[in-house]
């Protein structure tokens, strides 16, 4: 017998400012069912998800939710008032049964239940939501970019955390890797309307793409017929005394279908200017180090930036990233050792916290009155790499529209924060970009954009991400902070980085759970579970993935490779590809040799 859906929306309709949000939305939420929902910032992704919580009530249409399903709701900013610490946000309205589960996830998220709230970060107060709901346990999880603010240990706490949850959850993510980790089918708001494919987020750049290629092929279509019949229409008049009016009521329709087809919101239209080259060298560090309150940040470390390298920083959060790239900029000075940095250099940082972002300011005031963008006072102008761009010009470019322009930055989303944060950046010529945690809260189709930009740049990057997937994709060089003031040079990006560390103890992220209460029941062990570790079984899981992965980073590189002309064309691309290949063959080898031990072992 069939199961009633944990939650069921029938023909949601909600307006927000005069434009539609959803029109005629249906939508089933089964038990089990492991849910992405993606789209453009701005096109409803967090409305709908607090739809589906209760929280947001629709124009017309009904909500429906069986007795005793559990929904939890995690929100991008919740509410702190009347809390003192974070565990007591956290263990708020939970039995005493419940308390073992907070510590379990305040231990895999890193997180100090007898923090403040008055004196904790943004990122502090999502983890502790983050506890809450796991905690909770409810059978329907509605999760808002979770991996926020987190560390990639915690995300891939987090990540094993929910796939092994038996409760369904609907997902919104930036974070590509742990999107195609965790889901089985995908929510897509496209343009108001919610299109739905029983694929994980894996499949969903090829269904997008799909999807457009078939309405282009609609509207081509549509467009010679339209022109056709209006040749019959201008023609027929003096070919005959009276015109077939049935035939011209039905080119009036063409025309009114074809004005309805909700054209495509284009790509932001980001461009990066290196300007000057940079000297060869960039930046030389001899012997830096760091310590704050007798707490040491990094030992003595040295490290050579050349032009048109891409270094990224990884490591917990609190390890020391941001401060050793502040080191190295020479924005912060060393206890001991040397920065010099090269000439020529100009700089443009792009900052996780916005800091350069005045939320009392509007858009166009943040454009206009900027003396590093040379411009100040009053105007309608914004200095474009050395030519004047009318601003509203600039922020549709963007993705910003005319009502936008003048809004307070303050309320934008997260996503829309970080577009005008790029917009200032690549208004600017730089030939050094340093961008920390430049992902948060962007869309697919701009991190897309944004990867391509980087791989186009002739500058230096600089970049700090928690963002496994955009780390493959962007760096060449891996700068991991490994606790106790350590940084370690590796080679390629975040996978080249894990397959050169090994396996090691917690590799996973996960972290072991505290005991249950003595009065609970253990469950019973999977069978063949004895045979590996905790970690190991995950990593067994995780593995065909990761030989996915570079099998197709593999092909793609090939495929760039067989241009004949490359190496004549683009010697730095051609060697740059190369090594790449080769890295990711050995990677290849070794996850295959790594799976095959595991396999025999789980086996016995």
């Amino acid at each position: 017998m069939a199961r009633a859906p944990l939650l069921q929306l029938n023909d949601i309709s909600l307006t927000f400012g005069g434009d539609p949000v959803f029109a005629g939305l249906d939508l089933v939420l089964q038990e089990g069912g492991r849910v992405a929902l993606v789209g453009r910032n701005g096109s409803g992704k967090s409305t709908l998800l607090k739809v589906m919580a209760g929280l947001v009530e629709a124009d017309s249409g009904t909500r429906t939710l069986p007795p005793g399903i559990h929904t939890g709701y995690m929100e991008q900013d919740p509410d702190f008032a009347g809390f003192a610490t974070l565990g007591d946000y956290a263990l708020s309205d939970l039995g005493p049964d419940q308390t073992w589960r907070v510590e379990a996830a305040a231990e895999g998220l890193k997180l100090r239940l007898d923090a403040d709230v008055d004196k904790a970060s943004g990122g502090e107060r999502r983890r502790a939501a983050l506890a809450k709901l796991l905690a909770e346990a409810p059978d329907l999880m509605l999760l808002d970019e979770p991996t926020n603010h987190l560390d990639i240990e915690a995300i891939r706490w987090l990540e094993a955390e929910l796939g092994q949850t038996r409760a369904a959850f609907v997902l919104i993510s930036h974070d590509r890797a742990f999107l195609t980790a965790l889901t089985r089918a995908t929510l897509w708001i496209d343009r108001g309307k919610v299109r739905r494919q029983e694929k994980g987020f894996a499949d969903f750049e090829a269904w997008r793409d799909r999807t457009w290629e078939e309405e282009d092929l609609a509207r081509h279509k549509l467009d010679r017929k339209i022109k056709a019949e209006g040749r019959w229409a201008v023609e027929g008049i003096s070919a005959r005394r009276k015109r077939n009016m049935g035939r011209v009521r039905a080119l009036a329709d063409l025309r009114a279908e074809r004005a309805n087809m909700i054209r495509r919101q284009g790509a932001a239209g980001m461009v990066l200017d290196a300007g000057q080259k940079s000297g060869k060298r960039v930046i030389e560090a001899k012997g830096i180090s760091k310590s704050y309150g007798g707490r040491l940040i990094l030992k003595p470390f040295d490290f050579r930036v050349l032009r048109g390298d891409r270094v990224g920083f990884v490591g917990p959060n609190g390890a020391g990233k941001t401060t050793l790239v502040n080191m190295l900029t020479g924005q912060l000075a060393p206890d001991t050792g040397s920065v010099t940095l090269g000439t020529g250099l100009s700089m443009a940082v792009f900052d996780q916290t916005r800091s350069a972002l005045d939320p009392d300011a509007t858009l166009w005031d943040s454009l206009t009155n900027d003396p590093l963008m040379g411009v100040s006072g009053r105007s309608d102008q914004v200095m474009v790499r050395g030519q004047p761009r009318h601003v509203v010009g600039y922020l549709k470019e963007f993705l910003f529209d005319d009502a936008q322009a003048r809004a307070p930055i303050r309320s934008l989303s997260g996503g829309e924060k970080a577009r005008l944060l790029l917009a200032r950046i690549m208004a600017r010529e730089s030939n050094l970009l340093v961008l920390d945690e430049p992902t948060n809260d962007l869309d697919v189709e701009t991190l897309d954009l944004l990867q391509d930009i980087l791989g186009d740049y002739p500058g230096t990057v600089l970049l700090v991400s928690h963002d496994r997937d955009f780390l493959d994709r962007v760096v060449g060089t891996t700068v991991a902070m490994e606790g106790d003031g350590q940084a370690t040079i590796y080679a390629g990006g975040w996978s080249d980085y894990q397959a050169q560390r090994g396996p090691q103890a917690g590799s996973t992220g996960a972290t072991p759970k505290p005991a249950r209460p003595a009065a609970a029941p253990k469950p019973a062990p999977a069978p063949g579970s004895s045979r590996l570790s905790f970690t190991e079984a995950h990593r067994l899981k995780d593995l065909p993935a990761v030989i996915a992965r570079l099998e197709a980073e593999i092909a793609k590189l090939e495929s760039l490779l067989s241009d004949a002309e490359l190496f004549t064309r683009e010697p730095v691309k051609f060697r740059k590809a190369t090594e790449a290949l080769a890295a990711r063959q050995t990677a290849l080898a070794e996850a295959e040799e790594e799976w095959l031990l595991l396999a025999e072992k789980a086996e016995g």
